[in-house]
């Protein structure tokens, strides 16, 4: 009787394992994760007829490390949700998020890590 148990226990455990191996090796082949960031040495942040709190008289570049809108109050790292729907023509780089608040910018809240 022990035998019997013993035996049924066995192909119980080789089943469920070979079912289990059979699932992971037809797993599906996930692509490399590729990590881009912007160039920080890109933007240039400088103001016109001495007003810094003006965004929409600030000359700026694309490829700084944050990202705001010419119609918002809020700046984003370019791979946040927020900096991603930002359409092209409203974007604005800034080189810093020092000089992201002088210009009257406040962090987003759904971007992790910004300040």
């Amino acid at each position: 009787m022990d035998k019997d148990i013993l035996t049924v226990l066995i192909i119980i455990f080789v089943g469920t394992a070979s079912f289990g191996l059979g699932r992971l090796s037809v797993a599906p082949k996930k692509t490399p994760v590729k990590i881009e960031h912007a160039s920080t040495t890109a933007a240039v942040a400088s103001t016109i007829a001495g007003s810094q709190n003006n965004s929409e008289e600030m000359i700026l570049t694309e490829g700084g490390k944050v990202v705001a809108s010419k119609n918002g109050s809020k700046y984003h790292y370019p791979w946040c949700s927020g900096g991603k729907t930002i359409s092209e023509a409203n974007k604005i780089w800034f080189d810093s998020i020092e000089v992201a608040r002088a210009a009257g910018y406040t962090p987003a809240g759904n971007c992790k890590g910004l300040k």
